[in-house]
Parts: structure tokens; C-alpha cells; sequence
């Protein structure tokens, strides 16, 4: 093949390029159960082209996985997404969004792997979803934020209520957001860094 003649992309595309000024770079997870928006976070927020591994479901997945309230989707992800947002200059988040689908849960010990915290995704029409979620958490010592993606058609509750639904620490934080839009994602993630900042100038 004559590759000086063809449209092949060799590396990254010059907007993907880490910036110069940056110094730290830390790793973020953004889990929860299927179908609660940890792609379209990743993608409405990412600053580069995100990777998605989406695949299209099938009748493999009937009776296996839990679609319920997302009956309407017809792609999952089946390993993990990827995403960069500076925060400022100097500070970038790599982000690592999770699959969803409990089949694929094994993926995430990897994914948690050196990630200084976490983001996890609440649908309210499927709470009992996030203690897995937030127990896996725990159990490998990942600080985390919950963020309440807000559903037009999901129940609204006070924040009180789903705070003691969730059985969350007082310490922990607990935001509404729509992780379609860019604004509220990166609210979300300046959340989770402040939150991190505090756990580091709390005494031993």
C-alpha cells in the first residue's frame, strides 16, 4: 500500500495533543449500572474525540441483563470508554467510564487500578443498582462522588431522602446533574476533585 497517497491517520490528531503546560495527570472512574449515562458523561465532556467500545445488543443479552428503564437503547459498552478534560493548566483527568452490564463487571478491577477517584451515576428509577456499585468502591478504597443523572422521566426525590435511601456517608457528596451537557458533567468532576482535596487536609 502507498501510505504517502492514502488517508490513513498516523498518531494523534493535533487537537488530541496533551497541552505543554500540563504537570499532573490523574485517573478518574466514572461507574454505575447499565444505561445511567457513563458514555454520554465521558463524551459531553471529553475535550478530545472520546473511545467508546459500544457495541450493538443482542438477543444474547435478553433475560440477562436489566434494561429497565432504558428499554429503548440498542448499544452498550462492553469494556470501557476514555476521555481527557483539562482542569487547568496544569491538572488533566483521564476519564474511564466503566460497562454497566453486570456481565461485564470483571473489567472493572482493571479500570480501578491507580484511579484516585470515582464518580458513580444514579438513575432514580433503579437505586437498589448503585450499592453494588459503591460497595466495589470500598471495598478497593476509591473515594467517590454520587452524581443523580437527571431522567425527564425518572421520579424526583429531595436529596435528603436520597442520601438516606443510598445509606451515604454525611461526608460524602451528592450532586444533581445531566450528563448531557458539558457544563453540568464538569461540575460533577470539580466536585469529585474538591471532595479529594479535603480528604488530603483531613487530619490522620
Amino acid at each position: 500500500m502507498d501510505f504517502k497517497n492514502s488517508d490513513t491517520i498516523v498518531g494523534p490528531r493535533a487537537e488530541d495533543h496533551l497541552p505543554d503546560t500540563a504537570t499532573t495527570a490523574v485517573k478518574i472512574v466514572i461507574v454505575g449500572g447499565f444505561g445511567v449515562g457513563k458514555t454520554t458523561m465521558v463524551g459531553s465532556v471529553s475535550e478530545i474525540r472520546p473511545l467508546t467500545t459500544e457495541e450493538t445488543m443482542t438477543q444474547a443479552g435478553v433475560g440477562v441483563d436489566d434494561n429497565y428503564g432504558s428499554e429503548t437503547k440498542t448499544a452498550t459498552t462492553v469494556a470501557m470508554d476514555f476521555g481527557r478534560i483539562s482542569i487547568t493548566d496544569e491538572l488533566v483527568l483521564y476519564l474511564f467510564g466503566t460497562p454497566g452490564q453486570e456481565r461485564f463487571w470483571f473489567l472493572w478491577n482493571g479500570l480501578f487500578e491507580g484511579a484516585l477517584g470515582a464518580v458513580v451515576l444514579v438513575d432514580t428509577r433503579r437505586l437498589e443498582v448503585s450499592f453494588d456499585v459503591m460497595g466495589r468502591l470500598e471495598e478497593r478504597g476509591v473515594p467517590f462522588v454520587v452524581a443523580i443523572n437527571d431522567f425527564p422521566d425518572a421520579p424526583r426525590y429531595p436529596m435528603d431522602d436520597l442520601r438516606t435511601a443510598l445509606d451515604l456517608r454525611p461526608e460524602v457528596p451528592m450532586i444533581k446533574c445531566d450528563a448531557r451537557r458539558r457544563a453540568s458533567s464538569r461540575d460533577v468532576l470539580m466536585t469529585l476533585m474538591r471532595y479529594l482535596h479535603s480528604l488530603t487536609m483531613s487530619p490522620a
